[in-house]
């Protein structure tokens, strides 16, 4: 799709631009504070750096949907779209990024306060917008965000930093105006609709069915998050090239590799096996580990029509 017929599908999302404030100068408190208030099956974000553990609560997040932070000395953006179930991460560089008050395909569109580009959050690349109508071609540059449980994460990195409620703004972080997801209810019920208008005309899933989600150049490949769950490896394709899905019981993620010699894995006793018997671990295949997100799957098959879908129908 052109970037400026993305443009051109963009709408208000109600509020208008900085309306929803991102947050700019975290403040972060350790595990046992935020156990003070955060049950454990409530969602985090996760990011695992060389050197920093953070997790960002959706819980937070919903308010503010854009965290301008640093990990391991990096310029980031940790964000969160909540009507695409998008939780995704950026190298930001010298500038910061706020919420544009637009979205397109119920996605979050951030923009940047260096050039006051627009930057649809799943497409991570810049489109026209009313303050920059011809911006550069180019894309983010993206890392790894785990969307788990509060619970999962702690576990998994005791020392972590919590995103504090001590946001500066006058939020309650109690209260999420969409619903919950502890339990799912409410905009996040999987057989829900959008509370925009969709691209999608693709309803092999309920258009909120969380699916693990990859792309490249080469094409698009989206795998059941349920059934990934079940199965713990899923052989597929994205475009024409192999790939391998895989479940990450610890953090209950799910991890795509490429697959270059379409190699068969099967799952034992928390291991991947392949063909001759070695064992790996879930996070470290002998591919290249693709980037890969959490996504809904109206959001994820509106922007990416042709995806491979691996689900259990």
């Amino acid at each position: 799709m052109d970037p400026a017929d993305i443009r051109e599908l963009a709408v208000s999302g109600g509020p208008p631009k900085d309306g929803i404030p991102s947050i700019d100068d975290p403040s972060f408190v350790s595990a046992e504070q935020a156990s003070e208030w955060l049950d454990p099956g409530d969602p985090v974000f996760g990011v695992a750096g060389s050197d920093d553990r953070k997790a960002y609560p959706q819980s937070i997040l919903v308010h503010h949907e854009i965290c301008n932070d640093v990990v391991d000395g990096r310029a980031v953006s940790v964000t969160y779209c909540p009507l695409t179930g998008t939780a995704m991460g950026f190298e930001r560089g010298e500038t910061t990024f706020g919420v544009s008050g637009r979205l397109v395909n119920n996605n979050l569109i951030m923009y940047d306060r260096a050039t006051e580009t627009w930057w649809p959050q799943v497409l991570s690349t810049a489109i026209p917008g009313p303050w920059n109508e011809e911006p550069p071609i180019r894309s983010l540059s993206q890392f790894r965000v785990v969307w788990t449980t509060w619970e999962r994460w702690r576990n998994a990195h005791p020392d972590t930093a919590v995103l504090s409620r001590d946001s500066g703004f006058a939020n309650n972080y109690e209260y999420d105006p969409y619903g919950s997801y502890n339990p799912r209810s409410g905009y996040y019920e999987p057989d829900s609709e959008p509370l925009f208008q969709s691209l999608s005309g693709n309803d092999r899933l309920e258009p909120k069915q969380v699916v693990i989600g990859t792309r490249t150049p080469a094409g698009a490949a989206a795998f059941e998050k349920s059934t990934l769950r079940e199965r713990n490896v899923i052989q597929g394709t994205l475009g024409e090239r192999p790939v391998v899905a895989v479940y990450e019981p610890t953090l209950d993620t799910g991890y795509v590799f490429e697959n270059p010699e379409a190699e068969r894995f099967e799952y034992r006793d928390g291991r991947i096996v392949d063909e001759s018997g070695e064992t790996y671990d879930p996070t470290a295949l002998p591919g290249a580990r693709l980037l890969a997100f959490d996504a809904m799957w109206f959001a994820w098959s509106g922007f990416y029509p042709e995806t491979s879908l691996y689900a259990r129908n």
